[in-house]
């Protein structure tokens, strides 16, 4: 079962469960899904590597609109995005502890062959694909940076 069809069972389950707040946060989710799959260009389907990107992208956005409601001193707000945000998280993969991080990215760095920052590039383009879902972006080039100076 693709992630697309999870959701949508996990849709269900929440209505029949009356969670509003797990409700309100697959509604949200499936939306996307289903703009991306009616996009140009998408045939009318949704690859599970294109779902991780987007449960991902609406999940940082969560905690980062939460962290603004926190310093505008709008904690209701901040918890009802929270939750939503922590919904979305349990559907990505498990993520990575900076040393697993840092062994990922240290492999990948032997692969290409890179020895020098003026490769960062090549890196940074394996790394973001071999660990969507599970690293933050700004952690993955970080670390590049800081192995490869």
């Amino acid at each position: 079962m693709d992630l697309f069809e999870k959701v949508s069972k996990d849709i269900i389950a929440a209505m029949k469960a009356k969670d509003k707040v797990r409700l309100e946060a697959l509604r949200n989710v499936k939306k996307f899904f289903i703009e991306a799959k009616t996009a140009a260009g998408a045939n009318d389907t949704l690859t599970d590597e294109a779902a991780l990107k987007i449960l991902s992208k609406l999940s940082k956005q969560g905690r980062d609109t939460a962290a603004l409601y926190q310093q505008q001193n709008r904690p209701d707000l901040a918890e009802e995005e929270l939750a939503q945000a922590l919904v979305i998280e349990e559907y990505l993969p498990k993520a990575l502890t900076p040393e697993e991080l840092e062994a990922e990215v240290k492999a990948i760095i032997a692969e290409v062959g890179a020895s020098s920052p003026k490769d960062m590039g090549k890196v940074m383009c394996v790394a973001s694909k071999k660990l969507a879902g599970r690293a933050d972006g700004k952690a993955i080039s970080s670390l590049v940076k800081t192995l490869l100076a």
